[in-house]
């Protein structure tokens, strides 16, 4: 009788003695992949909930007719565009679109510039240079409101102290009216909010101005580069990324200003200083009408991500053409 012994070829492709082999880097592969969403996922819930959930609402509230019988009786009837079209078609909307462009830019424009500056000078060291930086600091600290309120009564034409210090000075006679002139209103709530937001740029800038090495500034003076020359050169490129973030904050924070408005001017005189923040307040809380209102929140958040997404790609754009 022959006896024949099956046997396996080995190093033949395929093989199944390979397969555990390949399985387990999968496996531990797959097991990272899930921690790594484990460890995730709280914050993808946070998000979900609390700015995914009521942008959503917000967005389909205003195809709905949302009035204070909705929270009673709970319906709220899609109207279509309706709402969009009684926002797009009040004048206010118009006027409060452009006032917010102009009080966004020349805040932007002051907070960055004198901050930038004060970011340079607090650079050199010079006694209580600190106790200076933690005393410019406190209007940042006070909240908006407060501030709003102290320079009310600073700017009060009859009584206001800017005002008694310019007739000093002999630079006007009967004062300006700061808050009560249309012409000058919106100027005065710009001029309020660079006050508030100097201590954030200063402070952010300044951080920045740290990070460059002290070995680059000494190369260019060798060099013979000037401090204009070595501002322009070394000092912006470099701190390119941090006036990015400086200016996205800023910007984002601007935008969206209703309390320092309020309680300084209230949206006038004669809707001078309304802004689409404050429009959305007047909208939904004194006119009680939360479709429309939340038509003017979409339009502000549709241009806070049009611009960061903008001024984003350009910076990207920019830091590859240096490199």
């Amino acid at each position: 009788m022959t006896t024949t012994t099956e046997t396996t070829p080995v190093g033949r492709p395929g093989a199944t003695d390979e397969s555990p082999v390949r399985a387990a880097p999968r496996s531990a592969a797959r097991r990272r992949r899930l921690y790594q969403w484990l460890f995730v996922a709280p914050a993808v819930l946070y998000l979900l909930a609390f700015f995914g959930f009521p942008l959503v609402r917000n967005i389909l509230m205003s195809f709905q007719e949302f009035t204070p019988t909705t929270y009673f009786t709970g319906e709220a009837p899609f109207n279509g565009l309706d709402n969009w079209r009684a926002v797009f078609s009040n004048e206010l909307f118009g006027d409060a679109l452009w006032q917010t462009v102009l009080f966004t830019i020349g805040s932007l424009v002051g907070q960055f510039t004198i901050g930038l500056a004060l970011a340079v000078f607090f650079t050199r060291r010079f006694p209580l240079s600190g106790v200076v930086r933690a005393v410019l600091l406190l209007p940042w600290l006070v909240p908006m409101v407060v501030s709003a309120v102290v320079w009310r009564r600073i700017m009060d034409e009859d009584h206001g102290v800017l005002n008694s210090f310019l007739k000093t000075l002999g630079l006007t006679g009967d004062g300006v009216p700061w808050l009560s002139s249309p012409s000058v209103a919106l100027l005065s709530a710009v001029l309020v909010n660079i006050w508030i937001g100097i201590p954030f740029n200063m402070v952010i800038l300044y951080g920045g101005l740290q990070e460059i090495p002290r070995e680059v500034y000494e190369a260019a003076a060798l060099d013979g580069a000037g401090p204009w020359r070595t501002f322009r050169s070394i000092t912006l490129p470099m701190l390119r990324p941090v006036v990015t973030v400086v200016l996205v904050l800023g910007f984002m924070s601007t935008i969206k200003v209703l309390d320092l408005i309020l309680a300084l001017t209230g949206g006038g005189p004669a809707d001078s200083t309304q802004t689409l923040g404050t429009m959305t307040y007047q909208l939904s809380f004194m006119q009680l009408d939360f479709g429309q209102g939340a038509v003017v929140g979409n339009v502000l958040i549709l241009v806070s991500a049009v611009f960061a997404v903008l001024y984003l790609r350009v910076n990207r754009a920019q830091a590859g053409q240096g490199k």
